[in-house]
This record gives C-alpha cells, sequence and structure tokens, in this order.
C-alpha cells in the first residue's frame, strides 16, 4: 500500500526514467492559500545538475498542478501534482546485473521481469521530488499555524558542522540555513564537505553523511503512545527516502552513555509556559510533542552507483560477475537529501498537526 498519513494521506508514482513523477495530496481543506513561487524554490533547491557534486542529469522538476488548487487556492478535492522527466538516458542500464547496494535484486524477487529497471525505477532517489512538492505544501500550511521547519547538513564523511542549538533553536535560523544553496551553519566547514564530495567523484567513489532536522512550534500534545508515537510516524516518513539507514531523536546514540540524571529534561516555567532545560529527549516524551524544538537526525549512505568495478551476479544466467556502473549520479546524495528530509518531515509534521485529542 503505496499510501502515508491518517489525516493528510500522500500516495507517490512514477519512475524514474518513465514519462513522469508524482504524488497525490488528500486530506487538505479547501480555502487554502498557496504561494506557487515558493514551490518552485523548493523544488529547485533539490533538483539536479547544478553543480559539480550533483549529478548531470538536468532536470526541471517543474510541478504542474492538475487538480485541487484553483486561483491559488485548495478546493478540499485531492491535489495531483506531475512532474515530467525530459532527460533520461535507459542504455546505461543492464536488466540482468544487479547493482550492488541498489533494490535491483530485491525488485526482481517482488515483481519478476515486468519490473522497471531503467534508473532503479520506481526505486529511484527520483521519486523524492514528489516529495518535495508534498513538503512544499505542507510548509506553507504549518507556517499559517506558527511552525517552522528545516534542515542542514551536519555530517559528511568525517566534515561536522555546527549542530542546531536543541534548546533556543529559532525559526529565523531554520530559515537562514534553508535558503543556503549548500545548507550548514558553519561556511568554512561547508567548503571541506564540498571538498570531501569532489574527492569521492574523482575516485570513482561517494560519500554519505548525516541530516539534522529540526521542528519550532509544534504545540504540545500531538502524537499518541506507542503505535501513533511521533518518533513513529516521523521515522516512517523518513525511512522511505531510500538513502536513509538511521534515524535519530534528540541525544540519539548518545543516550546509551548517559546516566538518567544526564539524559533528563527538567521543567521548569517562563512566562506562563513549560519550558525544559535541557532537549535530549527532542522535543518527544511517550510518542507525544512536549512544546521544545523536535530534533533529529537521519543517516544517509553513500550514493551505491559509483563507477568501480564491482561483484555482482547475472540474474538471468544465474552465475557470477562483475559491473562498471555508467551513467549520472551523485557522488554524494547528502547536499540535496537535506531538502528531501526537510520537506519530508513537514509534510508528516502536518499530518500529526491535524490529529484530533
Amino acid at each position: 500500500m503505496n499510501i502515508f498519513g491518517r489525516n493528510i494521506r500522500l500516495s507517490i508514482f512514477g519512475e524514474s526514467h518513465g514519462l513522469g513523477i508524482g504524488v497525490v495530496i488528500d486530506g487538505l481543506p479547501g480555502g487554502i492559500k498557496l504561494d506557487t513561487g515558493r514551490i518552485e524554490d523548493e523544488m529547485e533547491r533539490r533538483s539536479p545538475g547544478r553543480s559539480g557534486i550533483s549529478t548531470s542529469r538536468r532536470e526541471a522538476d517543474k510541478v504542474e498542478i492538475m487538480s485541487g488548487f484553483v486561483n491559488g487556492m485548495t478546493t478540499g478535492t485531492p491535489i495531483a501534482g506531475v512532474i515530467r522527466n525530459t532527460n533520461t538516458i535507459s542504455k546505461h542500464y543492464e536488466k540482468d546485473l544487479m547493482r550492488p547496494g541498489h533494490a535491483d535484486y530485491t525488485a526482481y524477487v517482488k515483481y519478476g521481469e515486468n519490473r522497471d529497471y531503467r534508473g532503479g525505477g520506481h526505486f529511484s532517489a527520483r521519486i523524492t521530488a514528489p516529495l518535495v512538492f508534498a513538503g512544499a505544501v505542507a510548509k506553507q500550511v504549518l507556517e499559517d499555524e506558527g511552525v517552522s521547519v528545516g534542515a542542514h547538513i551536519l555530517r559528511i564523511a568525517d566534515v561536522w558542522d555546527e549542530p542546531f542549538d536543541p534548546v533556543n533553536v529559532s525559526a529565523a535560523d531554520l530559515a537562514a540555513v534553508s535558503k543556503k544553496d549548500f545548507p550548514v551553519n558553519d561556511d568554512e566547514k561547508g567548503e571541506q564537505m564540498r571538498e570531501r564530495i569532489l574527492a569521492a567523484k574523482n575516485g570513482r567513489n561517494s560519500v554519505g553523511g548525516i541530516v539534522e532536522c529540526a521542528a519550532v512550534g509544534m504545540p504540545a500534545g500531538k502524537g499518541e503512545p506507542f503505535f501513533g508515537s511521533v518518533e513513529s510516524r516521523l521515522s516512517a516518513m523518513l525511512y522511505s527516502v531510500p538513502a536513509v539507514k538511521a534515524v535519530m531523536f534528540g541525544a540519539g546514540a548518545d543516550f546509551a552513555a548517559m546516566t538518567g540524571k544526564e539524559a533528563n529534561d527538567e521543567f521548569y516555567i517562563k512566562d506562563g509556559a513549560v519550558k525544559t532545560y535541557t532537549n535530549n529527549n527532542g522535543g518527544i516524551n511517550g510518542g507525544i510533542t512536549n512544546g521544545m524544538p523536535i530534533v533529529f537526525r537521519a543517516v544517509l549512505k553513500p550514493t551505491p552507483s559509483i563507477a568501480q568495478k564491482q561483484r555482482t551476479v547475472n540474474i538471468e544466467k544465474m552465475e557470477n560477475a562483475e559491473i562498471e556502473i555508467r551513467g549520472r549520479h551523485d557522488p554524494c546524495v547528502v547536499h540535496r537529501g537535506a531538502v528531501v528530509i526537510e520537506n519530508a518531515a513537514a509534510a508528516a509534521l502536518l499530518d500529526l498537526l491535524y490529529d484530533r485529542f
């Protein structure tokens, strides 16, 4: 079932080398004003072929809104956004050689001979473009409710950016980093990250990294315990992003080295509101928002398409083989992935915001 959400439901479709890709957004009420210029800005942030550290595949990623939107306003019916594929080169892909690190083999097992293997088909990171469209819509609705979402590159290879202040990160902080072509808090670290990416590219290899995302303004009391927790629902969305292999909230893996006294976020009252001195739990207790910034990190693996020779199998002949992947690929997906994580999180948070008690 290719559907996400309880209140705002998303369904994505398309393949990397098909005619187009898209998403249907269902559940938004009518009468919401959307700025299409801002949607175009979000799409451009993720779009390929913009620099030497990205794939050379050029796609405009112009969204055609087919339904649910008239005269700048939502109508209340499903919003369908379609993005045409205009720059595909399918000859680079071999049907029977299973690319290591990709979904080629698992797609073959599940779908058989009729799978679309070109560019990874429906499993391609290209399908994250519709998620950015959905998030661009969600971000505007969230902002009307006082909620802001932003992300930055925390790490690429061995280079770390300055993390968000988990207690005091503000909407202005999130807006400032999101406006950058290469979203980092410390631009000097950003240049070092670019160097690592180019070094990997020149070595016909790739690198991975970590994206840190925060949301401020989410009211306390959203989410449900156990299966409906904020962590569960955000993680379900984040793990839908192809490169994501780990998600951590608040202190994340650092909890393993803490004592209870160190890990607990003690409460206090400020201006009539309940706050916490620290935010190790990332703004969530018992699966429910506590009013502090929601802070999490997503680990993205290195791009599996590398030009070095690798061992694999020929599935048609059922024999061992070698492969040297050709085509146009990102030496690192993290800088474009930060935009995807930010917008995917916005879509999930809007679904949570629309929960009723």
